[in-house]
């Protein structure tokens, strides 16, 4: 008589495991991958942001207006970022899942075990493939680690600006003059500016809020806190 093995009684040996290793080196590849075109979409808006440096104060006479464009730029190189992270955070949770429910028990020195059971987080994952963030927590992610301080540089920019060229700023009014651009009046222009750069702190501290207040599955995976406490997670 043939027995059968039971659905959910764990599959362990020699293939299993070595199915399970090449799995995590595929999904530890696909992330390095998209972690790679994270990095490229932020040197593009580095790189556009010196060049608009460059023409900028290039002469006295020069405009502020590639500074004002670059930022439309940045801010398009920002929402491509926020769409790659969200494929870099899937890959970077399966491999997580592997590392912590996996390697970690054969690093202990516990038996190599692969659960099959319906409630497993990575099993549900590669059955209903599904991003693991929001688009919106995406771009607030980014924008704390990197884009802020490009923003930053580039507003700092604009008023350094208005500020010595052509000459020292003496007036409000010539403030305004300078902050002109074509028939756009100064005010106009200083306001949409404000606009634009309050809408992302706001965007960076709501999906803040948002990512202290998550007790998901997801969170508690990729945010592994059995770390001693003088070894931070990295």
């Amino acid at each position: 008589m043939t027995s059968n093995t039971s659905a959910t009684e764990p599959v362990q040996g020699s293939k299993e495991i070595g199915a399970i290793a090449h799995l995590y080196r595929a999904e530890a590849y696909r992330s390095t991958i998209w972690r790679q075109r994270l990095d490229m979409t932020t040197n593009w808006a580095v790189v556009t942001t010196g060049i608009a440096l460059s023409l900028t104060f290039s002469s006295a006479d020069a405009s502020a207006l590639p500074l004002v464009l670059v930022g439309l730029l940045v801010a398009m190189f920002l929402h491509l970022e926020a769409r790659r992270y969200r494929y870099f955070d899937v890959f970077r949770f399966r491999a997580r899942i592997l590392e912590i429910g996996f390697y970690v028990p054969i690093l202990r020195g516990q038996a190599a075990t692969i659960p099959q059971d319906k409630g497993n987080p990575l099993s549900e994952d590669y059955i209903r493939p599904r991003f693991r963030t929001s688009y919106l927590r995406a771009v607030g992610k980014r924008l704390r680690r990197n884009y802020s301080f490009i923003f930053i540089i580039q507003l700092m920019a604009y008023f350094g600006k208005l500020e010595i060229h052509p000459t020292d700023l003496e007036s409000y009014e010539q403030l305004i003059e300078r902050a002109a651009i074509g028939p756009i009046d100064g005010h106009i222009a200083l306001a949409c500016g404000a606009v634009f750069h309050l809408g992302w702190v706001l965007i960076a501290i709501y999906t803040l809020f948002q990512e202290r207040a998550d007790k998901s599955e997801t969170k508690d995976v990729l945010d592994w806190d059995e770390v001693p406490d003088d070894h931070p997670p990295i």
